[in-house]
């Protein structure tokens, strides 16, 4: 017998795959040995199953033309609690729900049946377009409200829980603001379902077999009923900003991965999974900062020596020959373009320490100071100790043709002895 599945809801560590299926059937996979945990036969075929965030031996079914099932399979046995259907309408003092109204309430179906990301509360999508909020520990439903006049296929939350789109036989995909259900005790006055956009094709009318957020909850993503298209909106604007096409057959489940920008989607006859991405194109830039990307080819003409292989003799040569050239660090050489004129140079003290007294540091050139060097402008205190006259120490400073006055000096002295 071939199982028809529907569609299969991982655990959240990935190890758990719950599998339902048109043959009255649940079961619960464990994934790494392959067995079967639970089989779990219900009286109906089953629309959607859907694990419990935090427990995998927990889950909740909507089934065809029957209440749905909350099921608890830590018991070799498993407990089958049924949910109710029925919207909670909000009472009005003075008036009761006639019996009418209560008998079509009664005839209402659940369509589909998921979680909220808390695991505290089900969210369940009826026959007549009503979302009834029911309680996990006490399966009772806390608030109701009426979002579409048709039937309420799927479901789908971001991960934080407070965003839901909703597909709808009208052809009509929201997207509605969900309140915070993870708290302790929720009022069930102050729960409040707002639509925030609606989506359709309003020139062909298409319906929809698949909705999904986006990684980021920004986008929405539907898969077209007898068409090969995906549509994506935007949900800032609520405006379509891309219609991907795919092969030329009928597309299914459509999921976003979880962190880059990539569609998948299932073909209904081939079975096939087809992906949409964004190509990147190659920044070489980025292997090399002299790297120089060019629109289109460009004609390159090399030097003559450019791409020549040398021997290694030669290049060790040339690395010997420029080890014995003079280096010279002394001369500044001008920047081009500017005139010697316009060059302001601050001048600099070379090789010396730096003084405190502007008394010992003396020019010897333009922009070029030295510091006095400890006996300079003291001669005369060596003179007068080794018993020199004034004059004598006269005559020494004063500077003639063939010589210093010093020397000049010692000749006098002598030919006076």
């Amino acid at each position: 017998m071939i199982r028809r599945l529907i569609l299969g809801s991982w655990s959240r560590e990935g190890r758990y795959l719950l599998s339902s299926s048109q043959d009255w059937k649940c079961v619960l996979w464990d994934l790494s040995d392959g067995s079967r945990v639970r089989t779990v036969r219900f009286e109906a075929p089953v629309y959607i199953a859907e694990l419990h965030p935090f427990d995998h031996l927990k889950f909740v079914a909507s089934l065809f033309e029957e209440q749905p099932v909350l099921v608890d399979l830590h018991s070799t046995v498993p407990k089958k609690q049924t949910l109710p259907s029925a919207p909670k309408r909000p009472k009005v003092e003075g008036e009761e729900i006639s019996e009418k109204q209560a008998a079509q309430d009664a005839k209402q179906t659940t369509t589909v049946t998921i979680f909220s990301a808390s695991g505290s509360h089900i969210i369940a999508g009826t026959s007549r377009g009503w979302l009834n909020i029911i309680e996990t520990a006490t399966c009772q439903t806390i608030y109701s409200t009426r979002i579409s006049n048709n039937v309420l296929i799927y479901f789908r939350l971001t991960a934080s829980g407070r965003d839901m789109v909703v597909n709808s036989s009208d052809r009509i995909i929201r997207t509605l603001f969900m309140p915070d259900l993870t708290v302790g005790e929720i009022d069930p006055d102050t729960i409040k379902v707002e639509v925030e956009h609606k989506f359709q094709d309003v020139v062909n009318r298409l319906s929809w077999n698949h909705v999904a957020f986006s990684s980021t909850g920004e986008y929405v993503t539907a898969s077209t009923y007898m068409n090969h298209d995906i549509y994506v909106w935007e949900r800032g604007h609520g405006s379509l900003v891309k219609i991907l096409e795919g092969p030329r057959e009928e597309l299914g489940v459509v999921e976003w991965h979880p962190n880059r920008p990539l569609v998948a989607a299932c073909g209904l006859e081939s079975g096939r999974v087809y992906l949409w991405s964004i190509i990147t194109p190659q920044r070489w830039s980025a292997l090399a900062p002299d790297f120089a990307e060019v629109e289109e080819n460009v004609e390159y003409v090399e030097r003559e020596d450019e791409f020549d292989i040398h021997p290694i003799e030669e290049i060790h040569k040339r690395r010997l020959d420029l080890e014995d050239e003079e280096v010279d660090v002394l001369t500044i050489e001008p920047i081009k373009g500017e005139a010697d004129d316009q060059v302001f140079r601050m001048p600099v003290l070379l090789d010396i320490d730096d003084s405190e007294s502007e008394e010992e540091i003396i020019a010897v050139g333009p922009g070029t100071m030295r510091k006095k060097s400890p006996g300079e402008g003291r001669e005369w205190m060596n003179e007068v100790e080794s018993g020199a006259s004034a004059d004598e120490r006269g005559a020494s400073k004063r500077p003639t043709a063939n010589g210093t006055g010093r020397s000049q000096g010692r000749a006098r002295k002598r030919r006076g002895d």
